[in-house]
């Protein structure tokens, strides 16, 4: 009889990898909080927020995260997933059969949430993309690695070549501006779900899809590759190679990153700060984090975030429902009035609310609401909640 496998405990955690979930929510709440208020797929940025603080927040923002965060969740995803596969291994369980459930799962949320609550979901892609992952697992950390490169490098290579030398402005639908926001401020849910869906398929259509997938699936397999290889466990077995990656990261994601700034805002300056910038400075930031938690100072001042990171997937979608309601028609209707810098402030008060709750949260449960019921869909056994422990009456 093959031992049952539950979810990874706490005393098992790898703290690095819970802050580094944390952060990179934090990233994608950025990244995301235009869009809660604003048509961001039709408009031009440069030309909406043109000037004064709202310029000065947005590129910012756009030099920081933008890019960035998508990437380093891949890269988790793909990291966790190795962790489930190896620990499968180890009980003789099939890590294909609980990594679909797991999939199938995700993939539920992803169209409640892109569907029913905001178009810029990201869980779809995760799930859809993490079928494609499964092909690859069972390779070695090297090979995961060197594929995981490969798979991005010589595609959106080629296409960074196509579209510097086509040098074309990219073009908005301003159009599109108009109607976006009579809908999403004043209209129905079912108006408002309407667009919503268009707002989906315009980012994730079938046009797309090819993309989307050549975006998170080498990262996904950089992530399993890391894993398989340990260096985010043995710190300081790997710590000149790390440091290495480190500048990299940094030099490399800032030179492409700048480039809109000095060549405008060109298909081929916005590809290669997206495509390349935004990656490497991931990576620049997950190496970092990865080395500052060695330090006892560092690792107190970060570990705030690792309570946020357990329950990523519920925070992630309260911070869709809260500022959709703020801003769709069947909430408050901010929807277009409210600024970058409003909204800038919003994010980090809202992100300081959650990582307060996180902690009182945990105190009292070993997950977060919407990681419970992944877990207990993935592993087949209502897994324990509450961290109380229960006195026979």
């Amino acid at each position: 009889m093959h031992a049952k496998l539950m979810p990874v405990n706490e005393k098992e955690r790898i703290l690095s990898i819970d802050i580094l979930r944390g952060f990179a929510l934090l990233g994608i709440f950025l990244v995301n909080m235009p869009a809660f208020f604003n048509p961001i797929y039709y408009l031009n940025p440069q030309t909406y927020w043109s000037k004064g603080i709202d310029y000065n927040l947005h590129a910012f923002v756009d030099f920081f995260a933008q890019g960035s965060f998508y990437p380093l969740f891949a890269f988790l995803f793909g990291y966790g997933a190795m962790i489930i596969a190896e620990r499968s291994g180890y009980k003789q369980l099939s890590f294909p059969l609980l990594f679909v459930r797991r999939l199938f799962i995700l993939l539920v949320f992803g169209c409640i949430h892109a569907f029913l609550v905001w178009h810029g979901d990201i869980l779809i892609s995760y799930a859809c993309t993490g079928f494609l992952f499964m092909l690859f697992y069972k390779c070695s950390g090297k090979t995961l690695i060197i594929s995981g490169l490969l798979i991005y490098i010589i595609p959106f290579g080629l296409l960074a070549w196509l579209f510097l030398s086509i040098n074309q402005n990219i073009l908005y639908n301003t159009s599109e501006v108009v109607t976006s926001i009579q809908v999403y401020s004043s209209e129905s849910f079912l108006e408002i779900t309407a667009q919503r869906m268009n707002d989906w398929l315009h980012a994730n259509g079938p046009n797309n899809a090819w993309v989307l997938i050549l975006n998170l699936l080498p990262i996904m397999l950089l992530g399993a590759g890391f894993a398989k290889q340990k260096w985010l466990i043995h710190v300081k077995e790997y710590k000149k190679q790390l440091i290495c990656l480190m500048w990299i990261g940094l030099l490399g994601g800032s030179a492409f990153k700048i480039l809109p700034y000095i060549q405008g805002d060109t298909y081929g300056a916005r590809f290669l700060q997206d495509q390349f910038g935004g990656p490497l400075l991931a990576l620049f930031y997950m190496t970092s984090i990865v080395l500052l938690v060695e330090n006892k100072i560092a690792r107190k001042i970060l570990k705030p975030l690792a309570s946020v990171g357990r329950m990523s997937i519920s925070h992630y979608l309260i911070q869709s429902i809260i500022f959709t309601l703020i801003s769709y028609g069947y909430g408050l209707g901010y929807y277009g009035d409210i600024s970058y810098t409003t909204g800038f402030i919003f994010v980090f008060i809202f992100y300081t609310i959650q990582v307060i709750v996180s902690h009182w949260w945990l105190s009292k449960y070993q997950y977060g609401p919407i990681e419970y019921i992944w877990r207990w869909g993935t592993y087949g056994e209502k897994p324990k909640l509450s961290r109380k422990i229960e006195r026979d009456g």
